[in-house]
């Protein structure tokens, strides 16, 4: 390994051990997967079977970014072929198979200053999402460190077969999110499956994830206080543009 891919491989196993922290009820066993972006167009993904909590570098797989990305628009109809598709674009000898979901995190990868991307399955926000508000819940805004840590709101995907066919209508659902907010999305929230957390650094990242997984306990809560109040669009808009947030958004993204 190179100097900076050492330095991005060891960034990479400390994000995912902090997301697989037990206290942290983000991922048990082996859910989830990471993803981290390096140079060459080339990217590291968790490999299927390791668990977040104790994996080491053994545990991910090397591809080439921008080929796995292709396979969304591939002519790929089985399990079979989608796996060989994936197998194709790994780098060296190795064998390990790269996470279901490593197309989605090819695409991630692939936006602008997406370097790192972290997928949970938290406890609370699971309960949202498994529940019949699920979008409703999600674009909801209740209190200034939401907005801070996750933006002013996700992209919301509807239950999609894991792999290649939710990896395709990701693409769809944040393009479109995009066009409309002209931004990046910070946290993407899937029906019946879990949280994509985006960012330049790990630290943006674990921050997105870990507020989510608070959000969704707050959400909880309220609705059993007798219901939500949730934030104005106006009152959302001035949290996420006050520079004293944006100060405290790049602290909290590990950004000096």
């Amino acid at each position: 390994m190179t100097t900076d891919t050492t330095a991005i491989m060891q960034s990479l196993v400390a994000m995912s051990r902090e997301l697989g922290r037990p206290e942290n009820d983000l991922a048990m066993l082996g859910e989830g997967n990471t993803s981290a972006l390096l140079a060459d167009d080339l990217f590291l993904v968790k490999a299927s079977g390791f668990t977040l909590r104790e994996i080491s570098e053994q545990g991910f797989v090397t591809m080439q970014r921008a080929s796995a990305e292709a396979l969304l628009d591939s002519d790929l109809h089985t399990d079979a072929e989608i796996a060989a598709g994936m197998q194709h674009t790994c780098v060296g000898e190795s064998s390990r198979r790269p996470s279901v979901e490593a197309m989605m995190h090819a695409y991630l990868l692939g936006l602008p200053g997406i370097k790192f991307v972290g997928h949970t399955h938290p406890t609370s926000v699971n309960a949202l999402l498994c529940s019949v508000r699920a979008e409703e819940l999600a674009q909801t805004c209740l209190f200034p460190d939401q907005i801070v840590c996750c933006g002013p709101s996700p992209v919301f995907v509807p239950y999609t077969d894991p792999g290649l066919s939710l990896a395709r209508m990701v693409r769809e659902r944040v393009q479109a999110w995009i066009e409309v907010n002209d931004m990046l999305p910070r946290a993407i929230l899937i029906q019946n499956h879990g949280l994509f957390a985006l960012g330049k650094t790990p630290h943006e990242v674990v921050s997105c994830s870990l507020m989510w997984s608070k959000t969704a306990r707050v959400m909880i809560d309220a609705i059993s206080c007798g219901g939500l109040h949730p934030l104005t669009d106006e009152q959302v808009n001035r949290i996420f543009t006050r520079p004293d947030e944006k100060y405290r958004e790049k602290i909290l993204a590990g950004e000096k």
